[in-house]
Order: structure tokens, then sequence, then C-alpha cells
């Protein structure tokens, strides 16, 4: 007779998402698994799993149907269901070590490899806090699901699927390249041909492909302070040079870039983190210096769709005449961080090495993600939420600054033109660190401002609070919570 699998292997996940003959396919997937089952190994009858979980048994039935439709279970006659000899996987237990086996010195292999100084931390968990003044995280409330849903099935559907599931060879949804050029770019003043943008999984990644055909040892690389932690930990792996300019209400100043620059990353619409923004009077002085001293710039225009108090200014790539300004855009900001789909545009000679590089350390990003966000974006889904996001934004936006009105907290930067975050200092003597831990406690999540200076100052009383998911009702409640526990510390330091 064929072993079987114990019958207390099958359990139903509470923590488990989706119907309930979903739960059970992957109940007995995972028992298949778990146990290593043999080709063979018999299931339970419909009737006595029904019994035992205390379903119906049409529900097993349809749920064996489907897995042996996906090779994880066949039946034979008078054997009933059994473990198929197609199984797609089993999960293997190896030993952590073997005999005699003697630890590698991964120290001198890594040898030379700079490890990250600064990164921003946030909790996995951060939605089971009540105050999660985080950056960066969508209100699934503000998204429409169903418009992405039907997205999705239309790039599944058969008509897009045999050209989706091919492999482009380094080449783009054309659909989306598309969207990008006709809509998205002339949005900031930028025209540009198909073979002018490529797309890459984030801005992130559109960065760091940037500074790897740009930064050398020999070339002075300038960025902001405090700045995205991400482009001093990207130049510092590319052994770039690198001075840090402190910006002001206006970002980042032309007049106080070295003679030698040769490659400069800005932020000018919302510097990260203070939200100033470079005035048009500044950009020209930069494109200028750029032309005069032979320099390159990468511009993030990372969060240019959160402008609901003013118009965004022109984009300095609109601005430049030169080909001069590597462009970096995101749809992972204003529709979903997990989305990762992100795009740089330039002439046509620096794509074409960029492409090359992305080939070689991804190929390109997932053909049928690019397309779903193509459908998202062309359907006019996209141009609605970007409304719904907007008037969240600014209704939150006020509640924040009518909050902070009434603390010792100070706006230390915010965007003009709108943003999702601010900027903001606390009072003399207390260090933004010690006061996100103390927070924990009141369930309360704030970034400490540390992790965007070269050389922070000491203690540091700034932090970026941030306000894309946290809900109206408990933005006050939350900002009270605070400016307590910061005017306690402060208190102590005194």
């Amino acid at each position: 007779m064929s072993d079987r699998i114990p019958v207390e292997m099958y359990f139903l996940r509470d923590s488990e998402a989706g119907t309930l003959q979903a739960r059970l396919a992957a109940a007995i997937v995972r028992a298949i698994l778990e146990t290593r089952a043999r080709p063979g190994t018999r299931l339970p009858s419909t009737r006595g799993l029904a019994e035992s979980l205390g379903l119906s048994r049409m529900t097993v039935t349809l749920v064996y149907q489907e897995l042996i439709s996906q090779g994880y279970l066949e039946t034979r006659p008078r054997s009933g269901v059994m473990v198929a000899a197609t199984v797609p996987h089993r999960r293997l237990r190896a030993a952590r070590s073997l005999p005699g086996q003697t630890a590698l010195d991964w120290d001198r292999w890594l040898a030379g490899e700079v490890p990250r100084q600064r990164v921003i931390r946030k909790p996995s968990n951060w939605q089971d806090f009540r105050y999660p003044f985080i950056y960066g995280q969508s209100d699934a409330a503000l998204f429409d699901h169903n418009a992405w849903r039907d997205c999705a099935r239309r790039a599944w559907g058969t008509r897009d699927f045999g050209e989706l599931a091919s492999d482009l060879y380094g080449a783009d949804d054309p659909m989306l390249i598309d969207y990008i050029c006709s809509h998205s770019l002339p949005r900031r003043g930028i025209q540009a041909e198909p073979d002018e943008v490529l797309v890459t999984l984030g801005a992130q990644n559109a960065l760091f492909i940037a500074i790897e055909l740009l930064a050398r040892g020999d070339r002075l690389a300038v960025t902001e302070d405090p700045g995205y932690p991400d482009f001093a930990e990207t130049l510092r792996r590319a052994n770039s040079p690198t001075t840090f300019l402190t910006v002001d209400e206006g970002g980042l100043n032309p007049e106080l870039l070295p003679q030698d620059t040769r490659l400069v990353i800005v932020t000018p619409s919302h510097n990260i983190p203070t939200g100033a923004t470079m005035p048009l009077p500044r950009r020209r002085d930069l494109l200028a210096r750029a032309a005069t001293q032979d320099f390159l710039i990468i511009e993030d225009d990372y969060d240019f769709e959160m402008s609901y108090l003013a118009p965004p200014a022109p984009a300095l790539k609109s601005l430049d005449h030169s080909g001069r300004v590597i462009y970096i855009g995101s749809f992972s900001k204003s529709l979903f961080p997990g989305l990762r789909i992100g795009y740089m545009v330039a002439p046509k000679p620096f794509i074409a090495r960029a492409r090359a590089l992305r080939a070689i350390m991804l190929r390109h990003p997932p053909n049928h993600l690019q397309r779903i966000t193509a459908y998202f974006l062309a359907l006019g889904h996209y141009d609605a939420h970007i409304v719904r996001l907007r008037g969240a934004l600014k209704r939150r936006r006020a509640l924040m600054e009518d909050a902070l009105a009434a603390t010792p907290l100070r706006i230390a930067g915010a965007a003009r033109s709108g943003g999702s975050s601010l900027w903001i200092e606390g009072p003399v003597g207390i260090d933004s660190g010690a006061l996100a831990a103390r927070l924990l406690d009141d369930s309360v999540l704030i970034e400490p401002g540390e992790v965007f200076f070269e050389t922070p100052p000491v203690p540091c009383p700034f932090f970026r609070l941030g306000y894309s998911s946290i809900r109206d009702g408990d933005i006050a409640a939350g900002i009270g919570l605070i400016a307590r526990r910061a005017g306690e510390l402060a208190e102590h330091a005194a």
C-alpha cells in the first residue's frame, strides 16, 4: 500500500488571503512539499478530508481537480488521488554543514567592497502602527484595485500574451514607451523619441546605471546635503570622489560648485528630505555652468506628480538644449512603491549604453508588469488616481500644518508645490533617533534625520514626517504624541 501524508499536515492558515478553495489548495501543496512526499503517496478521500477540515465535499473535489490539472496530483483506478510524478517542486532540507566542511573566508573574497553606511530603514510591519508618519508608502484606500485588476486581465489575455511572453532582448514594452513619450514627459516639458527612453526597475535602478556609466575616480561628483542617502552610497560604491553641498531654501546653489565638477546629482523639484525647490534662475544657472565647465547632470524628478498647491517648476531636462541632463522618473511613488517601474531619459548614445548595461544585469523589467502599467496609464486610470491622491495629500498637508502650529516643533522644510512629507526640526538638544525609539511605544513611526546628512549634526534634531499613508483622523493625535515626547527629551537634555 502506498504511503499517506498524515492528516494533520492539512490545515488552513488564518493569515492566508484568498478564497476557501485557494487556501485549501495552498494547504495541500504545502503538505506535499513539507513532507517531501514521493510520487504515489496517497491523499485522503474527498469525503475524509472534507470531514477532517469541516469543509464541503464539493470544495475538496474542486481543489483536487485543480491540482490534478496543475500536475501536483493524479488519479489511478481503484487507488484514489495521489501525489503525481510530475509534481513541480519538492522542498529539500539540506544539512547546514557537512562533515569536515570549513567556513569560507568571505572577508577575503569581499575585500574592497564598500558596505552601505547610510540606509533609510522602515519597519516591514509599519501598517501595524497607528501613526505611521513614514514617507513613500501608499494608501491602499486611494488605489482603484478593480481598474488595476482589469488592466492585468488585458495584459494576460490571448491578444497580448504571445507578444509579452517572449524575451525582448533588452527592448521595452512599446505601449509603455509610447505613453511615456506622448504623455508623461510632455507634462514636464520634455520631448523625447523612443530610443531616448529606457524603462528601469524603479528610479534606484536608473540611478545605479547612470552612475555606473558616468562615475570615475578622476571625475568629481557633487550632490546635496542633506540629500537622498542612496546618491552618496552609489557614488561611494563607484569609488567616486564626492563633494556634498549644503542646500538652502532654494535647494542646491550652483554658485558653490567646485571648478573641477564633472557630475551633479540633484533633486530640483523636491529636495530629499527638505522639499526645497530650486527656482528657475538657479536651474538656468546650473545648466549654463554645465556647458561652460563641461559637466553632466543627473536629475531625479521623483515626486513631480505630487504638486497640488502650485504647478511644478519646469524640469531641468526641459530647459536642457545641449543634452547634458540625464532625467530619471518613476511611477512607483505615484502608484505604489512595490511596482518598481521607472524610466530614464537621455540622448540616444547614452541610452544605448545604458540599455546594454541593463541587459547584462536583468535583460529588461518584466514584460507583463510593463504592459499592465501601460494599460493603467493609457485607459485614464492613472490620471484619475492622481486626482484622488492630490486631493488626499492636500487635505493631509493642511491637517499636518495645523497640528504642528500648536507645538514647539518647527517645519524646517516643505515643498512649495505640495509633496507628501515635511522636514521637521525638534527642540534644541534632542536627538531624533532617540525620539523615534521612544515613540515606538506610542505606536508612532517617524524617520530620524541623521541618515540624510553626510556629516549629521550631533545631536540631530531633524526628522521627516510623511503623510501619504496615515489616516486623516489620526494626524492631530499623532503629532501631539510626537510633540509630547520631544518635550520630555528636551527637558532631560536641559
